[in-house]
């Protein structure tokens, strides 16, 4: 058995870092193995050599984010987990820090992890940015939360989001209304995310003003779009022709952020995917950057993260057996 003892000079970090009937300091103790009680300022840690070690580590980084005004979750003490075993721990005192911009609900957006981080650091310093990873790690959401930033400070005037008309198991034609009726609910997700950030009221008036618009890729089609944040949400869906008419719509004083999962494609398996094709073409040049996440980027309900990672090995044991 082996002991730490963190002493710590505020109490009200360690009443933060506990949480309510201690469900945090609880996730940590099944999380480790370990005994962690705290008696005034100290916080004393038993266990496993080893456990108590990354224990402490853990809860010291924890510490760290609580000071600079962060809280305590269920996600942030699994990815802090997650960093500590790799021994990166130190990456995440990057995460604190201003927010992105505040919904209408008064909460304030900000990077949850390192790779949301890169991921928002590559869209303000490029033209283009390509944000590949599995559902749940934010690439859309934080990508309408750069829009929306860079609305309100005057650096564009019109925010663009659109998305392939791609049916994932069910036919398009079946729903009921016109055109437009039939796609908004793949655009839903998008609607979404500016709800949040703007309300329902500021959107339609925006919306109503042309400064807001939301379509399908096809409608893209002979544009040039100047003066403008441009955003092709579930760009794995695209054709390689689809991909290189939407790059070339590309006009002065506009940015282009561009997301997808490359596990969740739904063509035809005969068509290629512009997003895998991109990230292989466009590898290089200057002024446009491919971010990938991976399942520790994934900020929604724990059992994500373990669907994917299950998906994964499933996927490179099936690859393995066909080589």
């Amino acid at each position: 058995m082996s002991e730490i003892i963190l002493n710590v000079n505020n109490i009200d970090d360690i009443i933060s870092l506990f949480g309510s009937f201690d469900e945090n300091v609880n996730l940590l103790q099944r999380q480790y193995d370990v005994s962690i009680l705290s008696r005034g300022n100290d916080i004393r840690i038993n266990g496993d050599e080893k456990a108590v070690k990354e224990a402490a580590s853990a809860i010291r980084t924890l510490l760290e984010m609580i000071r600079k005004g962060e809280s305590v979750s269920e996600q942030s003490i699994r990815y802090v987990s997650s960093m500590v075993s790799e021994g990166a721990q130190e990456e995440i005192t990057q995460l604190c820090g201003d927010g992105i911009c505040v919904t209408v609900s008064g909460k304030v957006v900000k990077p949850k992890t390192v790779g949301q981080k890169k991921y928002i650091d590559a869209i303000s310093k490029n033209t283009i940015v390509l944000g590949v990873g599995p559902a749940g790690t934010g690439k859309t959401y934080l990508a309408v939360a750069m829009a929306v930033k860079a609305f309100k400070a005057h650096e564009i005037n019109k925010i663009i989001l659109t998305r392939p008309a791609v049916e994932a198991g069910e036919k398009l034609g079946f729903l009921p209304g016109d055109l437009q009726n039939k796609v908004d609910p793949y655009l839903r997700p998008l609607y979404d995310a500016l709800f949040d950030m703007l309300g329902a009221d500021s959107f339609a008036k925006q919306m109503e003003r042309g400064c807001i618009e939301v379509a399908p890729l096809a409608y893209m089609r002979g544009r040039t779009l100047d003066d403008a944040f441009i955003i092709l949400d579930e760009a794995q869906n695209t054709t390689r022709e689809q991909f290189k008419m939407f790059l070339t719509r590309l006009g002065f004083n506009s940015k282009m952020v561009i997301t997808g999962d490359i596990t969740q494609i739904d063509l035809p398996d005969s068509r290629k995917s512009g997003l895998i094709d991109a990230m292989r073409v466009l590898k290089g040049i200057n002024d446009i950057e491919i971010t990938r996440f991976s399942e520790k980027d994934v900020v929604r309900h724990k059992l994500v993260q373990d669907i994917i990672r299950a998906y994964e090995r499933s996927y490179n044991s099936e690859e393995k057996k066909s080589k």
